[in-house]
């Protein structure tokens, strides 16, 4: 050993060998079924940071889901098209525009869930507001309540819901409630969470939870980000927002006094049927359990008030990116106006050229995001994305502080929108299992509209002299975020 340590040159010749035979190795591993800027975003942090690199890959760059997760979901999306074929409240999109049909066409074929009329929904803007709306018809429940949300955390704001679920469970309503593992684990109350709901008798479930030992193990990034509320096949709630207080609980948002805003539906009509298929679906991959679906019918209602919904729910479950499919064809689709809200907008390729080319073909593209950004990363790398975007004429808004601007819609023209979980970036195309609403409907599209006219109101317009102008410093910033995007 002495001996051989006496040759440097040995030692560094044997590095660099092992070096190159891992990058190569990592060539072919890492380009498997991946897009190219991932996977040389990947061979590029191997290089540079060839152990952390490596090490950083294996946990997080692998296959995305167990089988038998993606085997429960072919299972459910199966019952589910075998409940709605030839069901009266399927729409027949009469009144359509001519190029919608054929992205309702695509969402049936990726998510299994058609569009249905006869519903009606609520916008609900006011954060207390809508937990308010939540309670009041968790206290009408007769049969069952069913919660599923990202993060789920008992705390003074949240309180009068959790008390509502205990008043249900005590009436006799099953209350079943699925939350996040991981996202569990970043805020305080975890235990006490989990402690309410096992007193008042609610079922809770944690989702995605990371278990070696007892067999539950999955890629460690990828996470439930849907948020639904679904009482008695009734009423359904979906959005944005988090079942925790509007400061997310957080030292430093308390400190900079971030409030943050969001957005939720509140639905009536076979949509809510669409969106409890989402839940049993989840709560058969966490449980081994699977609910009935409910196929009764239902009766589609009249009125210019009236509007055809449908629920795409997106993730690693699926074979593919089925929102981002989606996206890419409403914004290519578009006529004449497209206004996206998103807080973290960190576009996959394709989302980025279609609103890029919409611009170029002359429409009004409007983007609203935060003047301030709560995940540095995701605030610099959406960053570096402005100035091709204001080059191409889209009207970029910077939602001002100290709101943190958390809704994730966005509007196609006068008929069409979209609302969910899902925001406009790489992470909830590809990682996150998402839950999105594709609406067709005027007024609630004027209703969606008028919510982004006081997102305007509330702004900062971003100039391109302007932007053009910020220090170096923060272009490197942005810029090298930016390549951290692309590790997926």
């Amino acid at each position: 050993m002495g001996e051989f340590l006496r040759h440097p040159e040995t030692i560094a010749a044997l590095l660099l060998a092992a070096h190159v035979f891992l990058v190569a190795a990592a060539a072919v591993l890492v380009s498997v079924n991946r897009r190219p800027s991932s996977a040389i975003a990947w061979i590029l942090a191997i290089i540079f940071i060839p152990l952390l690199g490596a090490i950083t890959f294996f946990f997080v760059g692998y296959a995305k889901l167990p089988k038998s997760r993606k085997d429960k979901q072919r299972e459910v999306n199966a019952l589910v098209l075998s409940r709605t074929a030839g069901s009266p409240v399927v729409s027949s999109g009469h009144d359509w525009p001519e190029w919608l049909h054929s992205a309702v066409a695509l969402n049936n074929n990726l998510g299994a869930l058609p569009m249905v009329q006869g519903n009606s929904a609520e916008l609900l803007p006011d954060y207390n507001g809508a937990f308010d709306a939540m309670i009041a018809d968790v206290d009408m429940a007769r049969e069952y309540v069913h919660v599923e949300f990202y993060i789920l955390v008992l705390d003074p704001t949240t309180l009068p819901f959790f008390q509502a679920l205990a008043r249900a469970a005590a009436r006799g309503v099953a209350v079943r409630v699925l939350s996040d593992d991981l996202a569990g684990l970043m805020f305080p109350g975890r235990k006490e969470t989990s402690s309410y709901l096992q007193d008042i008798g609610a079922e809770y479930h944690p989702m995605l939870p990371l278990r070696p030992f007892r067999g539950q193990w999955q890629r460690p990034d990828l996470r439930n980000h849907r948020k639904i509320v679904v009482i008695d096949g009734r009423v359904g709630f979906t959005g944005s927002q988090n079942l925790i207080d509007a400061s997310y609980n957080k030292k430093s948002n308390l400190k900079r006094g971030l409030q943050w805003h969001e957005l939720m539906m509140r639905a009536e009509g076979p949509v809510v049927r669409e969106l409890d298929a989402v839940f049993a679906t989840d709560w058969y991959s966490e449980t081994d359990v699977l609910l009935s679906l409910d196929s009764s019918a239902a009766v589609a209602g009249q009125g210019p008030a009236v509007i055809d919904a449908q629920v795409l729910p997106s993730g690693p479950s699926f074979d593919n990116d089925n929102n981002l499919k989606l996206y890419a064809t409403l914004i290519h689709k578009a006529e004449r106006r497209i206004s996206i809200t998103s807080p973290y907008f960190v576009p996959e390729e394709s989302i980025l050229m279609a609103i890029v080319t919409a611009a170029a073909r002359g429409l009004s593209v409007e983007l609203f995001v935060s003047e301030v950004g709560d995940q540095s990363m995701v605030y610099h790398a959406q960053r570096s994305y402005y100035e091709a975007l204001l080059r191409a004429g889209v009207r970029i808004y910077l939602y001002r502080a100290p709101k943190v601007l958390h809704s994730k819609h966005f509007t196609i023209d006068e008929e069409v929108a979209v609302i969910g979980s899902s925001n406009m970036d790489i992470r909830s195309f590809t990682l996150n299992m998402e839950v999105s609403v594709l609406v067709h409907g005027r007024t609630f599209v004027d209703a969606v509209r008028e919510i982004e006219d006081g997102y305007r109101a509330n702004s900062r317009e971003l100039q391109l002299t302007d932007w053009t102008r910020r220090p170096v410093s923060q272009k490197a910033l942005d810029n090298l975020a930016r390549l951290t995007a692309s590790l997926q």
